[in-house]
């Protein structure tokens, strides 16, 4: 089993500096940002969530931890929101160090989350998925997942 615990500052630095960048290419890989704008847009929207670091008010940042094996191994950022007039939880990132992946600790990550969300008296977690994350997709329909809506593209070869 997994303990979520609080991000600390330095652990925050390290997420955001490889965070944004990698945020930025997965808007330009889902066509929704250009390659010229896409670190810019990133960027302000991080500053926009997280105006205060780890200290932002409503955000939640914890470093995923396996304590038998005493190792970081990912990290999670949820915040409260309120959206259509109800409060919920949303997820905003959920990272697992390559070499741990496909080991069960995102789908005990989220567990651990769902206690988190039910202690601040939420009954609603809600995140967004990149379509061309498949592994993400996957995970999140057997943790109970439902689509919400969907948008959808198709790329057309021009004459």
């Amino acid at each position: 089993m997994i303990i979520l615990e609080p991000m600390n500052e330095e652990d925050f630095q390290r997420y955001l500096d490889f965070s944004v960048a990698d945020y930025a290419q997965e808007h330009v890989k889902s066509g929704r940002w250009s390659q010229e704008e896409a670190l810019t847009e990133a960027k302000k929207q991080y500053v926009e969530l997280l105006p205060a670091g780890v200290a932002s008010s409503n955000q939640y940042l914890f470093t995923i931890i396996d304590p038998d094996q005493q190792r970081k191994v990912g990290m999670l950022w949820f915040a409260v929101e309120e959206r259509a007039g109800r409060r919920s939880a949303f997820v905003y990132d959920i990272r697992i160090e390559e070499i741990y992946r496909h080991q069960g600790y995102g789908s005990q990550a989220f567990r651990e989350m769902e206690k988190n969300v039910r202690e601040l008296g939420l009954n609603r977690i809600g995140l967004h998925v990149f379509g061309h994350n498949h592994a993400a997709l996957e995970m999140y329909k057997k943790l109970g997942y439902v689509a919400t809506n969907i948008v959808m593209a198709k790329e057309l070869d021009l004459p």
